[in-house]
């Protein structure tokens, strides 16, 4: 069966088409300014050359169809006909306690879906903007949708319940919620296949660090804790978030700057973290370069970064009452080669040693713990695509043979 996964943003449109029989990727793209002058589209057919096309899209129902096109295109396409596509998996970021799991797309689901968009307007908006384009355009082929938050659903209250009046939580769905579940699910998975151990015997701590970032704590295959809260503003310190800090700020903020109604906010999300810190770059490659220059501020975004990951690791050790692996994923996790010791440094006292030379690699499954380490220390390139295309290959598989 061929899986078409799509991953709606506001103005923008990522998507693959697999072969999920081997698992085999067959194309991927990318659409751009959704809704805006000089929208386009990216397409590239594995082994071939990209194929970029500038053409108007005003609405994502005009985006889906120039990605159905693409993928049918008698030169760049992998399909002759959409017939071929099995079934389309979507990722949807909020579903708040409605979903556990990846599930098939009816009305009801579209319901409780519609439900959640108060939690996350700015994602859940466009996700089913993207759903509802795909049924239009693909009435009779199967919908799954995979949430980000469905893999955290199994923490238990004194994980994610905030100590506000319990009626909060009652009323609103005030409590933790967690994001890039589908990430920590796949590199847990994949820490486990390394490692050759049932993931069930295991006790892990996935890194998922990008320009947003966030720390789980993995127990026997199921998560019991996780950095990102009610929103994704939680946590550590990110590319442009501020993470963790004391709400009493936001209202002092308001109030010294003198701040209409969301202008904290927006300072929140979209003006702190490193960016914030450094006064250079939300990008962690742009900071290494300006500590080289000697930007003092440069280096001390990415030591606070550091120190946050690094507290979080060892609280979720204590959590856990050990760990058998720590895991790195994600944009920085992935390539940033210092960053990764900056966080490894001073947990020797645990168990953690890392190889210096081992850990000199970017983008590339490693073990990269000393032989003696009590922990192991892992990279693993995450795959949130081939996550969300499992999932909806056997949900749509196991409907067909009811």
């Amino acid at each position: 069966m061929n899986v078409l996964v799509i991953n709606c943003g506001s103005s923008s449109l990522k998507y693959q088409v697999l072969n999920m029989t081997n698992e085999e990727l067959l194309c991927k793209g990318l659409v751009e300014r959704i809704g805006m002058e000089g929208s386009v589209i990216t397409h590239e057919k594995i082994g071939m050359d990209k194929v970029k096309n500038v053409v108007p899209m005003e609405n994502h129902q005009d985006a889906i169809k120039n990605v159905l096109d693409a993928v049918q295109h008698p030169e760049h396409g992998v399909v002759k006909s959409m017939d071929e596509i099995g079934a389309v998996g979507h990722r949807v970021v909020h579903a708040g306690e409605k979903f556990a799991y990846s599930v098939y797309i009816d009305d009801a689901v579209i319901g409780a879906l519609e439900e959640c968009v108060e939690l996350a307007p700015l994602h859940n908006t466009p996700n089913l903007q993207g759903i509802a384009a795909c049924q239009a355009l693909m009435p009779d082929t199967p919908m799954v949708g995979v949430f980000d938050t469905a893999f955290h659903q199994t923490m238990p209250p004194e994980s994610y319940l905030y100590a506000i009046p319990y009626e909060y939580y009652k009323k609103h769905g005030i409590r933790r919620y967690g994001f890039h579940g589908t990430s920590h699910k796949y590199v847990a998975e994949r820490a486990a296949d390394m490692l050759g151990v049932d993931m069930h015997d295991l006790k892990l701590i996935t890194c998922h660090l990008g320009n947003g970032a966030s720390v789980s704590a993995i127990k026997h295959g199921r998560c019991v804790d996780t950095s990102m809260g009610f929103t994704p503003l939680e946590g550590l310190v990110m590319g442009t978030r501020c993470g963790d800090i004391d709400p009493a700020i936001v209202t002092y903020i308001r109030q010294k700057e003198n701040l209409p109604q969301g202008a904290a906010n927006e300072i929140l999300n979209k003006k702190s973290g490193v960016l914030g810190i450094s006064g250079v770059s939300s990008d962690f490659r742009d900071l290494e370069e300006a500590v080289k220059e000697g930007n003092e501020r440069a280096a001390l975004a990415l030591k606070i970064f550091a120190q946050k990951v690094r507290g979080y690791i060892g609280s979720y050790i204590a959590e856990m009452n050990g760990v058998d692996a720590i895991i790195f994923t994600a944009g920085v996790g992935e390539n940033d080669i210092g960053m990764r010791e900056m966080i490894c440094q001073n947990l020797g006292n645990l168990g953690i040693k890392m190889d210096v030379l081992k850990n000199n690699v970017r983008g590339k499954e490693t073990d990269f713990a000393t032989e003696d380490s009590k922990v192991r220390l892992l990279l693993i390139p995450t795959n949130e695509e081939l996550m969300i295309a499992r999932d909806t290959y056997h949900i749509a598989r196991a409907r067909k043979n009811k």
